[in-house]
């Protein structure tokens, strides 16, 4: 079984930040996946820029012959070039651990523009806000690499893996985001099992897919709705009824944190909410470590049930 949290401070981070937050939730639940740590992280929105993150170093690495820095360095080349023939101009940028991160200046089709990018490197965020940071390893592991503790931001999720289906590598990590679409990131606990049904049904739309996690499948689907003006507590509705399987899983858009469970409930998820944030894990040890030696009033969502909460302003 995997792990899952979330955390919206609803008037902004102000003393223990996102980053750290979610570091401490995914501390307390690590042994429900100890092979791979991630984070989707939300901080205040720059008008007109993009941020995007790849992977530069699983793909895309040494050929034979070739030096290990000379098949990263020709990978960020390559992303480089193709930001640069859709017109997107880099304005920051710098490698780190598996990843290359970039923020650049975009006004153009942000879709048509992740598409090709894939065909450079393996894209794994891009967002006006939203950055994802994942690798193999704990969430003390990919902190050290990511600088997650850094963040202050205003929310985010996080997830800890326990491979069963696929390899333990970075681009099978959780979070994932909604491949064509900004700000939008899932993390799962649980399988869908008409997967290929609605992908099929996603893909005969000209939706494309770079994985075969289910998690992603979840992540277009609600990108959709919400790009049909379908708000996402709507779309979270519709979702237990047209995806089949047992899960819980968490969204995040630039505004909204939300979440939702099977009729059978099976996933286990618990919630705590007070007048400045809410906070959502696998288990309830991940809340406690929010409030150390504090009894907490938590709930845990029935089954079937879904909700979402916003940032206040």
């Amino acid at each position: 079984m995997c792990g899952i949290a979330g955390v919206m401070f609803k008037h902004g981070s102000t003393g223990l930040g996102t980053g750290q937050a979610l570091i401490d939730m995914l501390d307390g639940c690590q042994h429900s996946g100890p092979d791979s740590t991630g984070f989707a992280l939300y901080e205040d929105v720059e008008p007109g820029k993009l941020r995007l993150r790849f992977l530069v170093e699983e793909e895309n690495g040494a050929s034979e012959g070739v030096g290990h820095n000379s098949g990263v360095e020709a990978a960020i080349e390559d992303i480089r070039t193709t930001l640069e023939d859709h017109g997107a101009e880099i304005v920051d940028a710098e490698h780190v651990g598996n990843s290359y991160r970039v923020v650049v200046r975009f006004s153009g089709d942000v879709q048509k523009l992740t598409y090709d990018m894939e065909h450079a490197a393996t894209l794994i965020s891009i967002g006006e806000s939203l950055d994802i940071r994942k690798d193999v390893g704990g969430a003390h592991d990919v902190d050290d690499v990511f600088r997650v503790r850094e963040v202050q931001g205003t929310h985010g999720l996080g997830h800890v893996r326990l491979a069963t289906e696929s390899e333990v590598k970075p681009e099978a990590a959780h979070p994932f985001w909604a491949t064509g679409f900004t700000d939008i990131a899932i993390v799962h606990n649980g399988q869908i099992t008409n997967y290929w049904k609605m992908r099929r049904r996603l893909e005969r739309r000209g939706f494309e897919f770079h994985t075969d996690n289910d998690s992603e499948l979840i992540a277009v689907y609600l990108a959709d709705k919400l790009a049909n003006e379908v708000p996402l507590e709507d779309a979270l509705k519709t979702s237990i009824d047209d995806l089949d399987g047992t899960f819980s899983f968490l969204v995040s858009t630039k505004d909204e944190i939300g979440y939702a469970k099977d009729h059978l409930a099976a996933k286990p998820m618990i919630m705590y909410e007070n007048d400045d944030l809410i906070a959502i894990a696998s288990e309830e040890v991940s809340l406690n470590r929010l409030f150390p030696g504090r009894a907490l009033d938590t709930r845990e969502p029935p089954p079937g049930s879904y909700g979402t909460w916003s940032r206040l302003t």
